[in-house]
């Protein structure tokens, strides 16, 4: 865990809500010149807790209609089988996320899909082709009320 002060905080911030912010701007809101604050930019940067930069696109803008969660039980809880799922949901697109879970799965999915029939493909082709998968329960999302992407990193 990299110590973060009060400035490096305000730093964190600011470039979750705008990423495009310029450095200038950036130095006026932390109350420093503009190379003191590239260097604390860059050092968070190094030491990994910036991990990159991005747009947020709209999922429904771009025809992902469809936001599922799944449910994950692996035939078998081994280090291969875990090596080899990961592997193949790090190689699907429609997989935005993919966690170890507590309780009677063992992992939790995130997926997108332009509508339901391109999701009953997708768990036929992809995850149907995997044979360590036992188990897959699948939760339809009817309405995100919100997402958010800030972490909160009050001191």
């Amino acid at each position: 865990m990299v110590k973060l002060d009060n400035k490096d905080r305000i730093i964190l911030s600011m470039l979750q809500r705008s990423g495009r912010i310029s450095m200038s701007e950036l130095a006026e809101v932390v109350n420093l010149s503009d190379t003191p604050c590239l260097r604390r930019v860059k050092k968070l940067e190094q030491a990994g807790v910036i991990e990159g930069y991005s747009a947020r696109v709209n999922r429904k803008a771009v025809g992902l209609n469809v936001l599922i969660y799944a449910f994950v039980r692996l035939t078998e809880s081994s280090d291969t089988n875990a090596e080899l799922f990961e592997h193949a949901m790090s190689e699907l697109d429609c997989v935005l996320e993919c966690s170890v879970v507590t309780g009677s799965y063992d992992y939790l999915i995130k997926i997108v899909a332009y509508d339901l029939e391109a999701y009953e493909s997708f768990v036929k082709k992809s995850f149907g082709r995997l044979s360590f998968i036992a188990n897959i329960e699948s939760t339809v999302v009817l309405k995100q009320t919100f997402s958010k992407e800030e972490l909160p990193l009050e001191g």
